[in-house]
Formats: structure tokens, sequence, C-alpha cells
């Protein structure tokens, strides 16, 4: 079973339990997902499947988008409303207040990321040291904040919403923490729902109940679920090629972007190859200075 499908991961479930369960729900051995989701967060979790598991690295959206609650008046170890109480302060925040910080954490920031992460220092996971009760110094790392909204806020329990578009490596959790130390109050996160992640929407995400269900009574409906592996790569330029070109393209071999038909418009970057007679082969690089089509990747189906 080679491709990829799309999970609506439930909560209190890491995300290599997901894999587990797709792994024998789906009777292949190759499986892995493209994004550690948190167990308390829910939402898309898209796995690999077969030989889809070699996009892992070549991934080229790796952008996130989610839905995320908030709690003002409290500071927790963790960040988000699992974690030990260090803190509680009388909050009576409005939302002008809130929606007149979010500026300051769109586009290009710098974001330290919390102790309960599997970022490593010194060849140690912070969480592993966070669980002893050592914290370290962590240093920021630069990520992105396309899109920051306040979708709802109650002032009377001081609870709120937010919709975040953000690059790989954002910690949601130390946006919640960070808005709270501006507002002077605290603040945790209290839910967490990807709704997008490496270009999969929300949308067409399958609940893990669901598969169970299928894997028992319907295959042919659960195999249908498990999507292309070269939609995962959609955004990349598309080429078709001949017969002889597709064979020495397979074997690692690169070629001569004049001689290959279509290719007139191709930019350089990475590209979607095809065999006019065997469908989606794998990726190679364009390169029109040097007039070649490198080799990157295969991916031919199992036979």
């Amino acid at each position: 079973m080679n491709g990829i499908l799309i999970i609506d991961k439930p909560q209190d479930y890491t995300s290599f339990d997901v894999v587990a369960v797709v792994r024998g729900c789906m009777r292949e051995r190759r499986a892995g997902h493209t994004g550690t989701l948190d167990p308390m967060a829910t939402g898309v979790l898209p796995i690999l499947l077969g030989i889809a598991t070699k996009a892992q690295s070549l991934l080229p959206d790796t952008d996130k988008e989610y839905e995320c609650g908030f709690r003002l008046g409290i500071a927790t170890d963790t960040l988000d409303i699992t974690g030990r109480v260090l803190s509680e302060t009388a909050s009576s925040a409005d939302r002008s207040d809130i929606e007149a910080l979010l500026p300051q954490f769109r586009g290009d920031i710098m974001q330290v990321p919390p102790m309960y992460s599997a970022v490593s220092k010194n060849g140690v996971r912070l969480y592993e040291l966070a669980r002893k009760g050592i914290e370290t110094e962590r240093e920021a790392r630069p990520v992105h904040i396309g899109l920051l909204e306040l979708t709802g806020f109650d002032k009377e329990k001081q609870t709120g919403t937010l919709k975040i578009a953000c690059s790989k490596g954002t910690y949601i959790r130390s946006v919640c923490d960070d808005l709270g130390k501006l507002l002077g109050c605290g603040c945790v996160m209290t839910s967490l729902r990807r709704t997008r992640a490496c270009g999969c929407d929300i949308s067409r995400a399958t609940a893990l109940d669901e598969i169970r269900r299928l894997a028992d009574c319907d295959r042919a409906a659960l195999e249908a679920l498990v999507r292309p592996t070269d939609e995962i790569f959609s955004e990349y330029q598309r080429i078709t090629l001949s017969h002889e070109q597709a064979f020495r393209f397979r074997n690692g071999g690169g070629l001569t972007l004049s001689r290959i038909r279509g290719a007139d418009g191709l930019q350089d970057g990475m590209c979607r190859i095809y065999g006019a007679d065997c469908g989606f082969i794998g990726l190679g690089i364009a390169d029109r200075k040097n007039d070649t089509l490198g080799f990157k990747k295969l991916f031919l189906q199992d036979k």
C-alpha cells in the first residue's frame, strides 16, 4: 500500500500511536507521519505509507494552520492547561487589549522553544530535562507567523480562540505564553486543533475510529482513502518524459532539458517527473543554466 492517508488525530494519542494503528489497519509495515502533534492536540496528521515514506525529507509545504484555545490569568510549566500551575493572576483584559498585541507576533519573529519540547540541547531532549525539574537556557529560533487572528473571546471567563498559520517549528503554546506575559497576567493554551499540514486540509481527514471500522468491514473503502504519493508534491512543476527518457531517469541518469518535449517553460528547481506510459516516477531538479534535469528521488510503485 503506497500513498498518503490523512488522519484526524484524536486527543490523548501520540503521533506514534496513530502510526501504529494505521500500520496495523492498512497492513503496511512502512508508515510514518509528517510532523508530530502533541497528545492533547487533534486534527490533521498525514501518514505516509509504503514508498511514500521516502517523501518525509522532501515535503514542499511544511506550513501549518491551527485553531487554538487559550485562558488568561494562569501560567503552567508546560505552557498548556495540562501542566503544573506556577501562578494565577486576576485578569480583566478585553478583546481590544489582545488584538493590540497580536501584530507583535506576525511575520518573521524569534521564538524561544518551551522546556517541554523535543528540541535537543547537548544531545538531550528538553522535555527530558524538564521532567527532572531542570531548566536550561534556550536559544531563540526564527519562525514565521503568516496569520494570527483572535476569532473569539469571552471577557467574563477570560478565554478565547486564535487562528494561526505558521511555519514548521512554531510553538503555539509559546505564542499563548508570550501573549500572557505581555498582558501581565499569564496565559495557557487550553486546546489545539491542526486544520492544515503539508498541503492537507482537515476537510479531507478521516477519524481514526473510522479507519478501524473500515479495516474490519470494508477494505475497499479503506484503501480508497489513500491518496496518490504525488499529491503531496502538487506545488512542484510537472514534466512528462518519453519512454526512453523515463527509462534513463529511472536508472538514476540525468537528462538534457532542451531535448525534453514541453520543458521550454520549466523553471529552475524541483519537478515532478512522469513517464508517458508509466505515471509518476519521482522527483528531479531542473537547471536551465546547465540545460539539465537532474535525478533527485524515485517513487516507483512496488511490483
